[in-house]
């Protein structure tokens, strides 16, 4: 397979008007060491809602929430068969991304019943007890470095148990899929995910051999339209589902953990009324998603006034939904007496929607309830700055917290 590399800028194509040419490059983005979230909500604010970015190829960017939601809940137009920046084809099939609906439809439901409420619910108590651990761990030290001590273990931890993949492969698999994710360059890209295909292939070879009640034996024997599904389908699904399990709920915690540790009276509030946790839980995923998935342009269509062409590449920012004002008022502001139900699309909407939504909430609940039980009062350890940054996945690769220990 041939990989593209793309310039620095790219020419903006002949239907793009000058005035919507806009130079913002995603893994360099003004101002997000300092602070992701509001670096976005900036360009949300200053530029066009529609506008086109000459960084990575080139395509456009919609940044307000009526057309993201256009944009995730017409998946035939708006197709995600060209989810990542840049934009080079997988190295395998990847269902049910790669496939629109109705087709798409076939291929989900092979993976959803392993992040159903009841099987999140049978999950519980082996994700409450890993955080429990984790805490109790290093309570006593009176800091840690909640990136490499929790964040990249009790999310990556759980998902890999409940895949029935030995929890220490973490080491091993988190590189390739943070590559993925963080790197601009098409060719590092395409070797990570052929990384994780291998290890997939292997894990496959062993399910064939030696077969488990687990969800990677169920998909390999699965049918589809009354097929069974071939290897390739099945790798390819596998290593998809991989890659989004090892990352997203990682800089999810460490975004909410910045805020907190920034803000002890919202902290005060949970320790005082634990009551609120599920819903303040609700509250900080809306204001602190990652993801940034793009969308391949399927057809002529008009998008709120632009016009885009068949062949373009869209991105479209799930969690600035959350961020702007025509979703909720004052959206800068965490309000733990926001009124219910908040809305946010953090996890997505329509057909594509995060089939792990559930799970990642209950994760962040969990972390709460467990983490204010044992350390009430935190802050950013004292000479560290929180690292942060964008990319395809708004990210946290650092964060120092400290508190104050008992004699």
């Amino acid at each position: 397979m041939q990989i593209k590399e793309y310039p620095a800028l790219s020419q903006p194509p002949a239907h793009v008007p000058p005035q919507l040419v806009h130079d913002v490059d995603i893994f360099n983005l003004p101002g997000a060491k300092d602070g992701v979230h509001a670096a976005w909500k900036r360009i949300q604010t200053e530029l066009p809602p529609i506008f086109w970015t000459p960084r990575n190829g080139g395509y456009w960017m919609a940044t307000r929430a009526r057309d993201i939601l256009t944009v995730q809940n017409d998946a035939v137009t708006f197709s995600m068969r060209a989810a990542l920046v840049p934009n080079n084809p997988r190295p395998y099939p990847a269902p049910p991304m790669d496939f629109d609906p109705p087709e798409h439809g076939s291929w989900r439901i092979l993976i959803s019943p392993a992040f159903s409420p009841k099987v999140v619910a049978d999950v519980e108590h082996m994700v409450r007890q890993t955080a429990i651990d984790l805490i109790e761990g290093f309570v006593p030290r009176g800091e840690v470095e909640f990136v490499g001590e929790f964040t990249k273990v009790l999310p990556i931890v759980v998902f890999l148990t409940m895949m029935q993949l030995p929890p220490a492969d973490r080491e091993q698999l988190m590189p390739l899929a943070n590559e993925i994710v963080r790197s601009p360059h098409p060719t590092k890209i395409h070797q990570a995910r052929l990384g994780l295909k291998a290890y997939v292939e292997g894990v496959v070879a062993d399910r064939r051999a030696n077969p488990r009640d687990d969800l990677i034996t169920k998909i390999i024997n699965s049918r589809v339209a009354g097929q069974a599904i071939d290897e390739a389908h099945a790798v390819g699904m596998l290593t998809l589902l991989l890659s989004g399990g090892l990352d997203t709920v990682k800089n999810l915690l460490g975004f909410c953990a910045i805020f907190l540790a920034k803000h002890p009276e919202h902290v005060r509030q949970l320790v005082e009324n634990p009551a609120l946790i599920p819903h303040a839980a609700e509250e900080l995923i809306r204001a602190h998603g990652v993801s940034l998935t793009a969308r391949l342009v399927t057809r002529d269509t008009t998008l709120s006034g632009v016009d885009l062409k068949e062949g373009d590449q869209l991105q479209q920012f799930s969690f600035l939904v959350g961020l702007d004002e025509e979703t909720v008022p004052d959206p800068m502001t965490i309000d733990f007496s926001r009124p219910a139900p908040i809305p946010h699309a953090t996890f997505g909407n329509g057909p594509h929607r995060c089939p792990g939504a559930i799970l990642a909430k209950r994760e962040v609940l969990l972390w709460l309830e467990e983490w204010l039980k044992r350390i009430p009062q935190f802050r950013i350890k004292p000479g560290t700055v929180p690292q942060q940054d964008a990319g395809m996945v708004n990210n946290v690769s650092e964060l120092w917290l400290s508190w104050d220990v008992e004699d």
